[in-house]
């Protein structure tokens, strides 16, 4: 089967998920870009089981991560604490916990990104990665336009794929 086949044949996969915003001023009534994956994800006929901000702390990060892990969700993206501060350790945090990395997503991210903003795209940090329990795990920039670029413009076109490939081991 070649991957014309592949998508054919996960046409109707769906899944549950998670949206984490990592960041210490958001709330969850002003998280702009948390609520655009969700309805993003939501459009596509995904569902949702959980959405709510993690404070921009690795411990904090690392245990709700796990606790989804152990979840029902197969997809957890996060959204913000991808830059290069020295509070920005999402990636960081997420990175150990991938049992396989797809490093075309972030490529294709900030390939994508570098067409709407530049140069400045090569700070633009993206992850994509499959977890031992055969779980996905993105974690995309903070900013709505990210997030917008990320899932509407990348992920929701191979999402059902992905699903279809996981599943066919277990």
């Amino acid at each position: 089967m070649g991957a014309k086949d592949h998508k054919e044949s996960a046409e109707k996969e769906t899944c549950k998920f998670s949206i984490f915003t990592i960041s210490d001023t958001k709330t969850i009534l002003d998280d702009e870009s948390g609520k655009l994956a969700l309805e993003t994800l939501t459009k596509f006929g995904h569902s949702p089981v959980d959405h709510r901000i993690i404070k921009n702390e690795r411990r904090l990060i690392e245990a709700a991560i796990m606790g989804a892990l152990g979840g029902e969700a197969e997809l957890i993206v996060t959204v913000g604490g991808t830059g290069i501060s020295k509070k920005d350790l999402t990636i960081e945090s997420l990175r150990p916990l991938l049992w396989k990395e797809m490093p075309g997503f972030g490529e294709l991210f900030r390939a994508n990104s570098a067409k709407e903003i530049g140069t400045a795209a090569i700070m633009s940090r993206a992850l994509l990665g499959v977890t031992e329990k055969l779980k996905l795990v993105c974690s995309l920039p903070g900013s709505p336009e990210a997030v917008r670029l990320a899932l509407a413009g990348i992920l929701v076109y191979e999402l059902k794929h992905l699903l279809w490939e996981l599943r066919r081991y277990k």
